[in-house]
């Protein structure tokens, strides 16, 4: 495995929107075409989504928050991992773990302790894939979905 993370052009956009999930994953995650329409409406410098790549093949998606006003009042700042999408055959492999990897290593070279994520709660939900990386839940929800913490 040597997958690389690459911004995403519009030479990898249908590549980009082309990733697809596991239909039971679906409920949890939002489709990449969603992630990189919410990127766009964001002040510039607030998403950053990247495709995950493996030799040529795309194989994933994620998007970073960076330093985000959390509560809205300006007493919170957080960055952490917005969304990830691994590709239903490409899932198992090892790229969700290089992804969280990538954002935590991006956050702690611009001076971030933490990286926050969210997840759907539940048994088909992606919880023990966070805890198993270290994560813990903070005792937050966001949009119905759990708040974990990974401190770097």
């Amino acid at each position: 495995m040597t997958p690389r993370l690459e911004e995403v052009t519009p030479a990898n956009f249908d590549a980009a929107i082309g990733i697809r999930i596991r239909p039971d994953q679906e409920h949890a995650v939002q489709p990449v075409v969603r992630s990189l329409a919410e990127a766009y409406v964001h002040p510039a410098g607030v998403a950053w989504p990247r495709l995950i790549v493996d030799d040529d093949r795309p194989v994933g998606f994620l998007m970073a928050f960076l330093d985000i006003d959390w509560y809205g009042d300006g007493s919170v700042r957080r960055s952490g991992l917005w969304r990830l999408n691994i590709a239903a055959d490409a899932q198992g492999r090892g790229y969700g773990r290089f992804a969280v990897g990538a954002v935590a290593e991006l956050i702690r070279g611009r001076g971030g302790r933490q990286l926050h994520a969210s997840w759907h709660p539940g048994p088909d939900g992606p919880e023990d894939f966070y805890l198993r990386l270290g994560f813990h839940k903070n005792g937050e929800t966001s949009e119905e979905q759990t708040v974990g913490v990974l401190d770097l």
